[in-house]
């Protein structure tokens, strides 16, 4: 069983960064893959983000094309957290969002593959 509770949503003006957290209970953090999804007012939820579980070499993340370049996943798994730093920000990055965690083998987009969700963050990007 694993908990994730996300923080560092809020308000911010476009061209803006924020950095969302998200922390996890358990003790086999390292063994989950970890992702970034979000979900806009009358939309359906989409992936942003994921990365790998324990690096043999280093981690391996994917993102979202509308994301890419602008946003930069990270986990500590010595702190039991992964990260969504997000920079550039646009109003239609503005949405509810969330961590998840997977115990596929390498990082997947979706959202049926994910064991474990956090209750969401909101992010609002004003024009």
């Amino acid at each position: 069983q694993v908990q994730l509770v996300e923080s560092g949503g809020g308000l911010v003006q476009a061209g803006g960064s924020l950095r969302l957290s998200c922390a996890a209970s358990g003790r086999t953090f390292s063994s989950y893959a970890m992702g970034w999804f979000r979900q806009a007012p009358g939309k359906e939820r989409e992936f942003v983000a994921a990365i790998t579980s324990s690096p043999v070499r280093a981690y391996y993340a994917v993102y979202a094309d509308s994301v890419k370049g602008r946003f930069t996943i990270s986990r500590d798994n010595a702190k039991n957290t992964v990260y969504l730093q997000m920079d550039s920000l646009l109003p239609e990055d503005t949405a509810v969002y969330y961590c998840a965690a997977s115990r596929a083998k390498w990082v997947t987009m979706s959202v049926q593959e994910y064991d474990y969700w956090g209750q969401g963050t909101q992010v609002t990007v004003s024009s």
